[in-house]
């Protein structure tokens, strides 16, 4: 009988494997360097963003990526995943912050780290790989939709005369009554940078067009006192280092009405995290340990939630830059966690001048990209993928993620009981 000796690895961190196992060498740290320091300008303005969208302050999502992104890369099964926050969180995280607080949210955050390590210790990490590819395009373009509708207050400049609703359909109606109040400058400065990055990532793509925009449209704000509001005016600017750790209060009553939110941040985590290291493999070569990213994924979540940050997961967009930045091995990640520390500590200051607009621009960016447009287009072919993908789609965005993940798998394992024969996959 197997003693399990031959799978032990497969619960090894990849940077034990790389240190004590392939050996380290001095031109490798050179590499991870120089990966580290150009994901880190990349995740800057991003982390920023994400949070604000969020409806949290914007330290937080770079606590979210300097405590959790260094454990995930520390202990992780993918040698280039890089974590952080991530834009297919943001309804979800801004949701459960509008209904329990902030201690309610890093409480949910931290029970999701619980869940997703059990989910690894338990080897349930290949479970996830079985979600068909058509819901989880549904539910991409879902929240692509939804975030993009979240962003239209702050990047018009928008008045409204009350609260902004959380779910689309009434959120539109509130913005198209609040349309008399658009800022025009605002609406510029906002678009203008959205335009820089995607021509930076057109005909520069090297260039840290994300960060670059960002900074223009600062000085921008300044030089013109153009009415746009930033992070100082909203929030008061942000902190020069990381808070002291602090478990957020717990009662058993608030476990139980977390739980909804704790689970919808443990699927798409495990989902996003584990897809985030198959990108990575496909560009590799290599082949991520599943169970292992889930426990690093869980740790890091824990560890984000009890030093004030949001919902930690492996970022496609950060890991592929890594990627192709040269890294060779998860010191990049704990490099890159270590440059937006030090930033934070240098330059928090100069986060006041930031427009919101301009983190909204970077949002729609983040929007375009993140959906998948060419495969939404492709399933539409299949009528059961078809089906499917607009079950999840529609759900998404009229109600809320989990009741869309849950009704695609659902059609779809109907599907292949009717017809002994699943959806059609990715590239199929």
């Amino acid at each position: 009988m197997p003693d399990g000796a031959a799978k032990a690895h497969l619960f090894r961190p990849k940077l034990a494997t790389v240190l004590f196992v392939e050996g380290y060498s001095r031109d490798a740290l050179r590499r991870d360097a120089l990966a580290a320091l150009t994901v880190a300008i990349v995740a800057l303005p991003l982390s920023m963003a994400i949070a604000v969208a969020s409806g949290v302050s914007p330290e937080r999502g770079l606590y979210t990526s300097i405590v959790g992104g260094f454990l995930v890369s520390a202990l992780g099964g993918s040698r280039f995943q890089i974590g952080g926050p991530a834009g297919a969180f943001i309804t979800v995280v801004a949701a459960t912050g509008a209904r329990f607080g902030l201690d309610g949210l890093l409480l949910a955050v931290l029970m999701s780290g619980v869940m997703l390590a059990l989910m690894g210790a338990l080897r349930l990490g290949g479970l996830i790989r079985h979600i068909p590819h058509a819901v989880t395009v549904g539910f991409t373009c879902g929240i692509a939709v939804t975030i993009f509708a979240s962003q239209v207050r702050g990047l018009a400049g928008l008045r409204l005369a009350g609260a902004e609703p959380g779910l689309l359909l009434p959120k539109l109606a509130v913005l198209a009554q609040a349309l008399p109040t658009i800022s025009p400058a605002t609406l510029g400065l906002g678009l203008g940078s959205a335009a820089l990055i995607f021509a930076f990532k057109r005909w520069l793509p090297a260039w840290p067009g994300m960060l670059i925009a960002v900074v223009l449209a600062s000085v921008l704000a300044a030089q013109l006192h153009l009415p746009a509001e930033t992070i100082g005016s909203r929030f008061g600017g942000t902190p020069h280092g990381l808070p002291a750790p602090r478990l957020p209060p717990i009662s058993l009553s608030l476990l139980l009405h977390l739980m909804p939110s704790a689970l919808s941040f443990t699927l798409l985590g495990g989902v996003e995290s584990l897809l985030s290291a198959k990108v990575a493999d496909g560009m590799t070569g290599r082949r991520h340990r599943s169970n292992m990213e889930l426990v690093a994924q869980g740790i890091a979540n824990v560890g984000s939630a009890l030093f004030g940050g949001i919902c930690v997961t492996g970022t496609i967009a950060r890991t592929a830059t890594n990627v192709r930045a040269g890294a060779r091995s998860p010191v990049a990640g704990m490099m890159h966690a270590g440059f937006l520390l030090l930033f934070m500590l240098v330059a928090a200051p100069l986060a006041s001048y930031v427009p919101l607009t301009a983190l909204a621009g970077v949002l729609l960016v983040v929007c375009w990209n993140m959906a998948e447009k060419t495969e939404f287009v492709r399933l539409l072919a299949d009528w059961r993928a078809a089906a499917v993908l607009l079950t999840t789609f529609g759900l998404t965005v009229v109600r809320d993620l989990t009741t869309g993940i849950v009704a695609g798998c659902l059609l779809a394992a109907l599907f292949f009981i009717v017809f002994k024969r699943g959806v059609p996959e990715e590239g199929a």
